[in-house]
């Protein structure tokens, strides 16, 4: 009889044994992949206030013809203007306007007359003629968007007869003597100009007619004016460098939809009396230097879609109203100094487009309504109401305008993350198989151990 193989031998064939079948196994798995993230859904854009945007194709090629066309029906003098313009005229610009430098006419005789014209992506090489201009005296709408041609003073005649007039990325800068001249104006929007003026009442003050207001990023300086027409509906002086508080007369603007102060030095407490603007839709005061508490009387506006109050030095509480105005769908409150528990629930939020509080290192959440997955930049509360520990890095996905990534507001992703976490760790039938014959492995080589002992 062979004798028997030497003790240390067998558990080593085993383990390679063992070795071989782990390796087959796992290899015979299927591999476990992790499905896709799914891209955070896009907010809708929050409610803008008024402001024209250039054209976003380009202008076509223009042919400029040396003398009128012999059967237009437009005013030879006026017809001149437009060709000194580059303004195409071998067709009668009264009936086939070009896209980019509309034309419209009235229906006059023998010859219609120009009441609109607007400019657009003009070549900086294109020259505005005093005398041009002065034959457009009929206009009644005057737009520019990005044509910086040199500026040239505006005959009289002509900037009384304007209704509306828009400036945007155009005539390199402008007077507030030159705007005030426009005394019939119902519309005005100059943005992205710089204005030398010493004030906007100096601009605005003989405007009996206005309607809509726009002057933003003028670098404007001076006060917001006291006295503002009360019919006006549309008040845009953001991004200038206005100082001082913002009068309570403005609240006398029963007809004002929308007011935007973004970006300015404002300084002072938000009107109590805000409330009084019962059209109001959109407001942005942010990016100020405002102070105090949210008036109340804001819960009095029906209507009111959009609160930028970011970037300021307000504090106090948040109000709970804002959750029971039904038409809100953009708040934004961070950057400020408020304190106290967060009032609103994730129903309200799910309804907002829109909602920033963080950068308020006093303000907290109730962690047993809001879970720490909304991301919302604050800290929850302890049982005082005060932030257990410092707020969470912002994320840098919830900072813009992306405006707020929906998954800050899904409260069902905790199933989902568990659901991918499983997917990590050895496969189970390897490891139950590896179990089995290590267990083997420990049998056979106690009973060679115990047989020897008994032989």
């Amino acid at each position: 009889m062979s004798p028997p193989p030497p003790p240390l031998l067998l558990p080593l064939l085993l383990l390679f044994l063992i070795s071989a079948t782990t390796t087959e196994a796992a290899s015979a798995s299927p591999i476990a992949t992790l499905p896709p993230s799914p891209s955070p859904t896009s907010s809708p854009t929050a409610p803008s206030t008024k402001t024209p945007s250039p054209a976003s194709s380009p202008t076509p090629p223009t042919t400029k013809t040396p003398f009128p066309s012999i059967n237009s029906t437009l005013n030879p003098k006026q017809l001149r203007a437009l060709q000194s313009l580059d303004i195409p005229t071998a067709q009668d610009p009264c009936i086939q306007p070009s896209p980019h430098n509309a034309t419209i006419c009235d229906s006059s005789s023998p010859f219609r007359q120009l009441v609109s014209l607007r400019l657009s992506n003009c070549s900086s090489e294109l020259s505005l003629s005093y005398t041009a201009l002065k034959s457009l005296s009929t206009l009644q709408s005057l737009s520019f968007t990005n044509c910086p041609v040199t500026p040239i003073r505006f005959p009289l005649d002509l900037a009384i007869s304007l209704h509306s007039f828009t400036c945007i990325h155009s005539l390199k800068h402008l007077t507030g003597i030159g705007l005030s001249r426009f005394v019939n104006l119902t519309d005005l929007t100059v943005s992205n100009v710089p204005v030398n003026t010493s004030g906007l009442y100096a601009v605005l003050g003989n405007m009996h007619k206005l309607r809509s207001v726009t002057i933003s990023n003028a670098n404007v300086t001076g006060y917001i004016p006291k006295h503002l027409l009360f019919n006006l509906t549309h008040v845009d002086f953001s991004g200038n460098r206005l100082k001082g508080k913002i009068p309570s007369s403005i609240t006398l603007l029963e007809n004002l939809e929308s007011l935007n102060l973004y970006s300015n030095a404002l300084t002072g407490a938000i009107p109590d009396n805000l409330g009084d603007l019962i059209s109001l839709k959109n407001v942005s005061l942010g990016s100020n230097s405002l102070s105090g508490a949210i008036p109340d009387s804001i819960s009095a506006i029906p209507d009111l879609a959009y609160v930028d109050l970011s970037s300021n030095k307000l504090n106090g509480t948040v109000p709970k109203f804002f959750a029971e105005m039904k038409k809100l769908r953009y708040l934004n409150l961070e950057n400020n100094e408020f304190h106290g528990v967060l009032p609103f629930n994730l129903t309200f939020m799910k309804r907002l487009a829109v909602f920033k509080v963080g950068g308020n290192s006093n303000l907290c959440y109730n962690h047993t309504i809001l879970s720490s997955k909304l991301k919302l930049g604050i800290a929850p509360c302890d049982k005082h109401g005060l932030p257990l520990s410092p707020p969470p890095a912002k994320d840098s996905s919830s900072g813009g305008d992306s405006e707020s990534d929906s998954s800050d507001y899904n409260d069902e992703g905790g199933d989902s993350n568990s659901k991918k976490e499983g997917h990590h760790g050895p496969n189970k039938v390897v490891l139950g198989v590896a179990i089995a014959l290590s267990s083997i492995v420990f049998l056979i080589v106690f009973l060679i151990l115990l047989s020897k002992r008994c032989g």
